[in-house]
């Protein structure tokens, strides 16, 4: 009799290295080995429970990396990052073999935003994940807040690079909402001391 358990999967294809991560142990699956850990970006901490997206939100997670140390979260987080590749499976695996039998998706994405969170002995990665449907709205309008489509649309334009911990996402150069009382200013585009 075979017995069969399951595990799920993650893989991030960054531009220099590809992470792999299992809930355990460790796979061959997809063409690599997946681990609990790995050695420069350290281990995956959680991942929130997807969010379905409505009218024009898309569906959307949060994952918090733990690394070793503070440069190799400053890693993960650089600029050239956002728009990585982002996948989950649950797959099916024989526990006396530890082969992999069967898989499924279950999120497709990209990493739009990062924030290094750093305290008393502790070191958070918090990173946003993004439905690949996102680049559907990608109309060159400043409907993304990152440093790479910022460049996308003003080639050499640094203002996004150190932008990180964004409390609120306003899409950028869009008008602020009116005020609700009388008499105040409102309508311009929304100041830079939002972002900070």
């Amino acid at each position: 009799m075979t017995t069969v358990s399951l595990t799920g999967l993650l893989q991030i294809d960054l531009p220099e290295a590809t992470l792999r991560y299992c809930d355990g142990g460790f796979f061959e699956f997809n063409g690599g080995t997946f681990r609990a850990k790995d050695p420069v970006f350290g281990t995956v901490g959680a991942v929130q429970s997807l969010s379905e997206g409505v009218g024009d939100s898309i569906p959307a997670l949060t994952m918090t990396l733990l690394p070793p140390d503070t440069s190799s979260a400053a890693e993960i987080a650089k600029p050239g990052h956002q728009t990585a590749r982002v996948r989950f499976w649950v797959a099916e695996y024989d526990v006396a073999t530890g082969e992999i039998t069967s898989s499924d998706v279950q999120f497709d994405g990209q990493i739009d935003q990062s924030e290094l969170k750093v305290g008393k002995g502790t070191k958070e990665l918090t990173v946003s994940v993004v439905s690949l449907a996102e680049r559907l709205f990608e109309g060159n309008i400043g409907n993304s807040l990152n440093p790479t489509f910022h460049k996308s649309v003003w080639p050499g334009e640094r203002g996004h690079d150190n932008a990180t911990g964004l409390g609120v996402p306003i899409a950028w150069g869009t008008e602020a909402p009116r005020s609700g009382g009388f008499g105040g200013g409102g309508g311009g585009v929304t100041p830079w001391s939002v972002y900070r």
